[in-house]
């Protein structure tokens, strides 16, 4: 049920709220009238407090994310997710009845008490698996140590994915536009842009490849607006 008078949609990116990136994609699904509120991980932190919480650990599984200045910070991801849970805490506090993570990496255990937690890396792989069946899936993510790490959320596909990194946030990466050629020249049938920092123009770069583009973000919003 759209829009209900009661409810509350929380946002938690774990990078700094609110994401000027992401806020459009969903504003243009849900409800006008639907309150919400934008929380991150990194609020009120200085980069010399984000680098002694949350610098990354030997061997351990990254994300990357946005700050409010534009600038973009690899992170630790266990670090993360304990960070996290206080903030889903501190959302439902005040009042939301559903929170969403704009994050599409794995986080083992984060829960709330009352709010329906919608995270996209449970929801992207058996959907993405329904709409590709037996096509060839080339998976666009932002750093090329997550190809390994985040492997392990899309065994729902018929076929092993084959994976390209280019970050949505620039830096020495591959450009979308490289990558997604890359995955088609190796067979790549449908592309699946797996970060949430990825947008509609990021999508059209990789489209120059020639396969449709599914864009993370924009298959969340619209699968949440059905629910809130």
């Amino acid at each position: 049920m759209k829009g209900l008078a009661m409810g509350k949609l929380g946002t938690l990116t774990i990078g700094q709220a609110p994401r000027a990136d992401i806020t459009p994609i969903l504003d243009a699904v849900l409800a006008p009238g639907l309150p919400r509120l934008h929380a991150g991980v990194l609020d009120g932190l200085s980069q010399d407090q984000i680098t002694n919480d949350f610098a990354p650990e030997p061997g351990g599984a990254l994300l990357i994310t946005k700050l409010l200045d534009g600038t973009s910070v690899v992170i630790d991801r266990r670090r993360t997710e304990r960070a996290a849970q206080a903030k889903l805490a501190m959302l439902e506090e005040a009042g939301c009845t559903t929170i969403l993570m704009l994050c599409t990496g794995h986080f083992a255990s984060l829960a709330t008490k009352r709010a329906r937690l919608i995270e996209p890396d449970r929801i992207l792989p058996p959907t993405v698996a329904a709409l590709v069946q037996d096509a060839q899936l080339g998976i666009i993510v932002p750093l090329a140590e997550q190809i390994a790490s985040e492997a392990g959320k899309w065994t729902p596909l018929a076929c092993s994915p084959i994976y390209a990194a280019a970050s949505p946030y620039g830096g020495d990466s591959l450009s979308v536009a490289a990558a997604a050629q890359d995955l088609a020249e190796r067979g790549a049938q449908i592309l699946l842009m797996d970060c949430m920092g990825f947008v509609e123009r990021h999508r059209q770069e990789a489209a120059t490849a020639g396969l449709p583009v599914i864009l993370s973000n924009a298959l969340i919003a619209k699968i949440v607006s059905e629910v809130v």
